[in-house]
């Protein structure tokens, strides 16, 4: 395997570790929610509190190197209308799946359509914000923004804990750092996933320090288990918990790196390659399958939590392997030839990867 095919495969690897994450914490969050019951997966998401999503972020920024200089055009096409494209379009099926069919409501669902315009919708609000934060990066760029002051700037705004109202505003704030640091940062990682590929003892050495004093300061006093969202103990404190999801990523990449050397992980990489795939579509099944299984009697939460979990995974790989057999549906995951910008240098065909390969 070439060192281009292995910096791939870490980076697929990332990603399918990042939305293995998300999808659980969704599903043990809304069976909390749901029974009140507490299971073994809000224990896991508890632990992941400080990197799991700014590890998404962080990924999500680590070819943009790739892209930025191209022209506004161009890279609008590659990095804001094509995450656009997804949101809107799922937005529309949840929306009007959800409130329109399943709660009659379409008055109620017209006013979400246009609400969701201005503001991220539902779960759908990281790949909104994704080509918010790639269109900030390229600005900053452009405008030939120091680094250094960029990142010292993005910290404040992430450490402030910014409550302006707008939810894009805060979500924004409290992870535009995290995007930028996979932006300034990628050399460092791919060179620390490299290290941790020929340094496998070392490697476990530091991961197993790194999950000790992330355990100790996410349980620390002050931490509490709720059954929707625990909170954390110091690893929540301005600052800390900064440094621990830029060490919890850098932690991620580095598991992910010494993964990507097992054969038998591959279908972790696989699903990481579709990791766009399973995130705009795994809502809606996972609803219908708890709403069933709850009301099948199936109540103990971490049973519950996994079982809706593999049905939330499973079921956007199984349609999209429908729409690949049939040929129907293909928008769903691939932008068609009128949501490219006119003129777009390189709007070809897109992946439906929210991390971007190396600029084509």
């Amino acid at each position: 395997m070439t060192g281009s095919a292995r910096r791939l495969d870490w980076v697929d690897m990332a990603k399918g570790l990042s939305i293995f994450l998300v999808v659980m914490m969704y599903a043990a969050s809304s069976v909390g929610e749901d029974t009140g019951g507490v299971g073994a997966l809000h224990w896991a998401i508890a632990f992941a509190t400080p990197f799991r999503m700014p590890e998404f972020f962080l990924i999500s920024g680590l070819f943009l190197s790739q892209v930025i200089d191209r022209p506004w055009k161009a890279f609008a096409d590659r990095r804001v209308v094509h995450y656009l494209y997804f949101y809107g379009l799922w937005a529309i099926i949840h929306i009007v799946f959800k409130t329109g069919l399943l709660s009659a409501n379409p008055v109620g669902a017209a006013s979400e359509l246009a609400w969701a315009v201005v503001q991220p919708y539902g779960v759908l609000w990281f790949i909104y914000m994704l080509a918010v934060c790639g269109a900030a990066a390229k600005l900053l760029h452009d405008i030939r923004a120091p680094r250094w002051a960029v990142f010292i700037v993005a910290a404040i705004l992430q450490m402030a804990s910014i409550r302006t109202g707008s939810y894009a505003v805060d979500q924004f704030a409290a992870y535009f750092v995290f995007f930028y640091s996979g932006y300034v940062l990628a050399p460092q990682l791919f060179r620390l996933a490299n290290w941790a590929s020929d340094n496998l003892i070392l490697a476990l050495a530091g991961l197993l320090a790194w999950a000790a004093l992330n355990t100790a300061l996410v349980f620390s006093p002050g931490f509490a288990m709720h059954p929707i969202h625990p909170v954390m103990g110091i690893a929540g404190l301005p600052g800390v918990h900064l440094i621990l999801a830029l060490a919890g990523t850098a932690a991620l990449c580095t598991i992910s790196a010494l993964l990507a050397r097992l054969p038998w992980m591959n279908w972790l990489r696989w699903m990481g390659s579709k990791s766009l795939i399973i995130y705009v579509a795994f809502v809606l099944p996972m609803g219908i399958a708890r709403t069933v299984l709850i009301r099948l009697g199936f109540i103990e939460p971490t049973l519950l939590s996994l079982a809706i979990m593999a049905v939330a995974i499973i079921s956007p790989l199984v349609l999209y392997w429908l729409v690949l057999r049939t040929g129907w549906g293909a928008f769903l995951f691939e932008r068609p030839a009128w949501a490219h910008l006119p003129g777009a240098s390189g709007s070809r065909r897109d992946t439906t990867r929210p991390v971007q390969a190396p600029a084509e």
